[in-house]
């Protein structure tokens, strides 16, 4: 397993599909997860700190469990098949419990444990997106075929500039508990 973090949400443009974008916390590779509107209100809110006025799904599910007694201590991304993510949550007594993705991202901000991306995920969803301050001693790795990573990429920058770190991300403003109506037939 691979240790990554939650760089942020997104819009795809021009599908307005909402994605989560994860990235190797050791190395260069990223790995997009399109995920649902009231997921991606979730992670985004989790991520902007917002604290809702009543638990929505996710607090909820995370205090249940502490109030059991029990703690999620990580979250795996452990298979992707036809585009699915599948993710599992980690509790502190060894036991797992299956979940899509994009839940098991939105309870991991709010229990704060470790995010964790099976190597064959990584391999086949992983995509290396390059940053300016490349070069500082960091091992390449092994060789990139660019045509292939540019195939998987292709309108993941028409957001913003790509040379800018943050430069993907949009505004979520828009996005909000009352917005997932146009994504229900998914």
């Amino acid at each position: 397993m691979i240790e990554v973090e939650i760089v942020g949400v997104r819009i795809e443009l021009p599908s307005n599909q909402p994605l989560v974008l994860l990235r190797e916390i050791h190395g260069e590779r990223h790995v997009p997860i399109w995920i649902g509107t009231p997921e991606a209100s979730a992670i985004a809110l989790a991520q902007q700190g917002v604290v809702p006025p009543r638990p929505m799904t996710h607090d909820l599910l995370v205090d249940v469990v502490e109030s059991l007694g029990h703690s999620v201590v990580s979250v795996n991304i452990v298979a992707v098949e036809d585009n699915i993510f599948y993710g599992q949550l980690q509790f502190e007594n060894g036991t797992t419990v299956s979940s899509r993705a994009s839940d098991a991202l939105a309870v991991a901000l709010r229990a704060t444990c470790r995010i964790w991306c099976a190597y064959s995920v990584m391999v086949e969803a992983g995509v290396r997106i390059t940053e300016h301050d490349e070069g500082e001693g960091t091992d390449p790795g092994p060789p990139v075929d660019e045509h292939r990573e540019m195939r998987r990429v292709r309108g993941f920058w028409e957001v913003g500039d790509a040379g800018e770190s943050d430069g993907w991300r949009q505004d979520m403003d828009h996005i909000g508990p009352d917005s997932h109506a146009s994504h229900a037939q998914r």
